[in-house]
């Protein structure tokens, strides 16, 4: 039976408090910092009364994220989630469509699928992302796909398979070539959920600028946050033209009358929560460099106890939303998250695959072998900027 070195975990838990220079209290999991023109912004909108949707720091929040990203238009929403609703409606999934994601994920890309009446099918991740894994993308569609014209379906439900929805988890790119090459083949739809990361590269590419749609969030653990807040990134000005209509529940500019012309949302972004954007990505380069320098830190700290530590895939540059621990097995990892929030170093596994939640129990899968190997080992550590 593998003996358990609780000294090891110890030691860990104290190179963090070392490392955060905190040696005492509780270190939290990611927290945000707002050391730049937060409160300045926040007291303008407040002067101003500018604080719900309309507003100076709403625009300005897109342009700099249309910027930093590359694409040519960004959209502003309430979060990430609705963020990813839109994306999927924006590129048609509709009513008995399926889409293919993966089920190590955060739960909002399967609640998305559901609002729209879709069926998600939940496949495997690599090895070395952490995200879908294009060969088993490749293989499902190989066994269960069909082109009918110019669209594809799953020969075993009859029901189209309209898009392709890849998380990069924890802020590693997934290898988006391959997956952009299997879309175009089978002519689905990519959206990416880049919802942990901003300030990711793939082969000197922003993330969730692959597809036609990719989605942003800015909640309060994110790398930057605006309280709650997500954002569309759009390549084609005219489908986010459309997406910024829809987000303000399809109202048709007047004066004072109300006429809508779509079923809209009411998905906006208020002018107070995009402030504190504009401020936080005034430091963006600041936070990853920093995030960066911490990966590093971490790196050479586990190589030399021998504990394995999750990097970035090759080709990419990752944001380290939250740095990975590979532990040997379920039991070590129950032990260390033990140990380690009991002593207020926060620590937390991965989460649930979604195919093992309730709703989504009776969901297509494949093996899903990679998926439950880190289910059962992974740990994220404090990653926190540290300034």
């Amino acid at each position: 039976m593998f003996e358990i070195d609780y000294e090891i975990f110890k030691e860990i838990a104290a190179f963090i408090r070392k490392t955060f220079n905190q040696p005492e209290g509780f270190i939290a999991l990611h927290e945000p910092r707002f050391t730049g023109n937060e409160k300045k912004y926040l007291a303008e909108c407040i002067d101003t009364t500018f604080v719900s949707s309309v507003g100076k720091f709403v625009d300005r929040f897109e342009e700099m994220i249309a910027a930093y990203t590359g694409v040519s238009k960004a959209v502003a929403c309430v979060n990430g989630t609705n963020a990813l609703h839109l994306a999927l409606l924006l590129i048609g999934v509709e009513r008995e469509d399926e889409v293919i994601t993966q089920s190590l994920t955060f739960i909002a890309i399967a609640n998305a699928i559901s609002y729209r009446g879709a069926y998600p099918v939940f496949l495997d991740v690599d090895c070395e992302t952490m995200g879908l894994s294009p060969a088993a993308v490749e293989e499902w569609l190989m066994k269960n796909a069909e082109m009918r014209g110019d669209q594809c379906y799953n020969k075993q439900t009859g029901r189209r398979i309209k898009a392709c929805v890849p998380m990069h988890t924890f802020g590693h790119p997934v290898r988006l070539d391959e997956l952009v090459a299997l879309c175009h083949r089978y002519h689905i739809e990519l959206v990416e959920d880049a919802a942990e990361s901003l300030g990711s590269f793939y082969k000197e590419r922003h993330t969730g600028t692959f597809g036609k749609v990719g989605a942003l969030s800015f909640n309060g653990n994110k790398t930057i946050t605006t309280g709650g807040g997500g954002m569309l990134l759009c390549n084609d000005l005219a489908l986010a033209k459309h997406a910024k209509h829809l987000t303000t529940q399809a109202k048709l500019p007047h004066a004072w009358e109300f006429v809508h012309d779509h079923i809209g949302y009411n998905y906006r972004m208020p002018n107070i929560n995009a402030a504190l954007g504009c401020a936080q990505m005034e430091r963006l380069k600041e936070i990853i460099e920093n995030k960066r320098e911490l990966a590093h830190l971490y790196a050479k700290f586990f190589h030399q106890i021998g504990v394995q530590i999750f990097i970035e895939p090759q080709n990419c540059r990752s944001n380290y939303w939250l740095n990975v621990l590979i532990l040997k097995n379920k039991n070590e990892r129950d032990v260390f998250l033990n140990l380690t929030n009991n002593e207020e170093v926060m620590t937390r596994p991965v989460w649930c695959p979604i195919h093992k939640l309730p709703m989504f129990a009776t969901c297509q899968t494949d093996h899903l072998t990679n998926t439950q190997w880190f289910e059962e080992r992974v740990v994220n550590i404090p990653s926190s900027a540290r300034v």
